[in-house]
């Protein structure tokens, strides 16, 4: 995708060095099994869900369109940083190409961007079915979800185009080891053989606009949701319209608390790199595994379509 022949940088490869404390054979060992866990239990739970959606018709709303998505964004995101690392801890293969490197950045970038707007419009979506039951139908049809999809996917990927361009023209000419277990942003910027200033502020700039407006939006979502909400006469008739957002609440709270703790963490003075390190990996790898188990816990048509399917899959085995 990026051209790694860039003029003026020396360096054709990156070294990512993955946790800097950590750099025993031990240690590499537990990360190796620890995050081999997380994937296959990321991408099982949230595969599982896409393959619910995608054989039970009555599924085929705009609110689980939009989880179905989500669970194709998290294994998207996942992939993109795990299969790396597992290289880096379980064979020591750090290596990655400039392009790949920038690459990675990219995708990983683009795809939490877009999860966040994502969320937005699963906010939208819940609000329009709690504060305008009647007109929920019309307001909200498959076939608009689906445009807001793609404009969450091409917002995600038009706003980081400009920052991750204008890092790869940066010169690179040594040092060449990353110190992060993926290609970060800010961890490669600092590599590179020039001011950053602008660089880091348009960054930052951005991640900030990316984080605030959707998170802006969903609390003015919640707070005309609760406001509708209250207005419901009997405790069982409240407790029925939370229960339908608190899936999304839960998802939402798991997202934005894991990214605000890697910009605290970032931003406090004597932090440990290992520290944030795990705070940036911690973010991409805990909601991807949690989304999947919130949304199977505590949806009883998630629940119930998987007992169906696991029922369907057990009479045709015994059929065989």
């Amino acid at each position: 995708m990026l051209d790694s022949n860039h003029t003026g940088s020396t360096v054709k490869e990156f070294t990512i060095l993955g946790f800097p404390g950590l750099q025993d054979q031990e240690s590499k060992t537990i990360l190796s099994v620890v995050f081999l866990a997380v994937y296959l239990l990321t991408v099982s739970g949230n595969l599982l869900i896409v393959i619910i959606f995608a054989v039970n018709e009555s599924l085929h709303t705009p609110m689980y369109i939009l989880i179905c998505n989500l669970a194709i964004l998290d294994i998207s995101l996942i992939s993109i940083t795990i299969p790396k690392m597992l290289a880096v801890f379980m064979f020591g293969s750090g290596l990655i190409s400039f392009g790949a490197c920038f690459t990675q950045m990219f995708f990983l970038l683009s795809l939490g961007v877009a999860e966040g707007f994502l969320l937005t419009v699963m906010a939208y979506d819940r609000y329009l079915a709690i504060c305008h039951p009647l007109h929920y139908s019309t307001m909200m049809t498959n076939g608009l979800v689906m445009r807001h999809i793609v404009c969450c996917w091409a917002a995600g990927f038009l706003s980081v185009f400009i920052p991750v361009i204008l890092a790869v023209r940066l010169p690179f000419c040594g040092p060449d080891k990353v110190l992060h277990c993926f290609c970060d942003h800010s961890s490669v910027l600092r590599l590179a053989c020039a001011n950053i200033v602008i660089n880091s502020i348009l960054g930052l700039a951005i991640v900030l606009s990316v984080v605030l407006i959707p998170l802006t939006l969903i609390l003015l979502s919640y707070v005309k949701i609760v406001k509708s909400v209250l207005q419901i006469s009997g405790a069982e008739g409240r407790a029925k319209a939370f229960s339908t957002c608190s899936s999304h609440l839960l998802v939402i709270s798991v997202f934005f608390l894991t990214a605000a703790g890697v910009y605290i963490s970032y931003r406090v003075p004597g932090t440990s790199e290992d520290l944030r390190i795990m705070t940036a990996v911690f973010q991409n790898v805990f909601p991807p595994l949690m989304n999947p188990i919130i949304y199977c816990l505590r949806t009883k048509e998630i629940r119930d379509s998987l007992v169906k399917t696991l029922k369907k899959s057990r009479v045709f085995a015994n059929s065989m």
